[in-house]
């Protein structure tokens, strides 16, 4: 291995029998608390709060330091999902009685149908997703996506669910209580 590298066998035991350099001994001392801090954080504190969390117990080390110790050993912070509220309960829209009472069983197709609004974060901004499910057989059978969270959002869906399925007249159609739907 010494000939491929181009180092003198000396020199590769040398280097084995030499002593820890002080930055290195300084190091793992540092990285113990590290580890310990970012435990403490349940894994969500990033360089720069680490670093300030050192300063509280007395040491005081630059954040590139910080920095280079925690990529060096692999210490990433979770990030935190984005939430955005797509429920609007607090609206002076008429609101219905809760028909369904958790029956998630219906005996047969297109008699109950549940409906929700989801959020979805791309690169371009916030898309929203009106989605139509029948109990009976879990599947989608109507959706409509767009960048603005309007009622449109919602009539497309079920347009595309009542164009794809033959509807009874005492058909119901679940969904929460938000703005959209009332």
């Amino acid at each position: 291995m010494c000939k491929v590298l181009t180092v003198s066998r000396a020199g590769y035991y040398a280097w084995c029998a030499r002593p820890e350099s002080k930055r290195k001994i300084d190091d793992k001392r540092i990285l113990a608390h590290i580890k310990t801090i970012f435990a403490d954080s349940r894994n969500t504190y990033g360089y720069r709060r680490v670093q300030a969390a050192l300063l509280d117990l007395n040491e005081a080390y630059s954040l590139h330091k910080v920095l280079r110790l925690m990529r060096e050993n692999n210490i990433r912070p979770k990030t935190r999902k984005k939430f955005k509220v797509t429920t609007d309960s607090k609206h002076n829209k008429p609101i219905h009685d809760n028909i369904l009472a958790r029956n998630f069983a219906p005996a047969e197709p297109n008699q109950s149908w549940v409906s929700d609004l989801t959020y979805i974060h791309t690169n371009e901004g916030w898309l929203y997703l009106a989605v139509i499910i029948d109990l009976y057989s879990r599947k989608v059978i109507g959706w409509a996506m767009s960048d603005r969270m309007k009622d449109q959002l919602v009539t497309d869906a079920l347009k595309m669910a009542l164009f794809r399925r033959k509807v009874r007249s005492n058909l119901l159609l679940h969904s929460d209580r938000g703005s959209q739907y009332a």
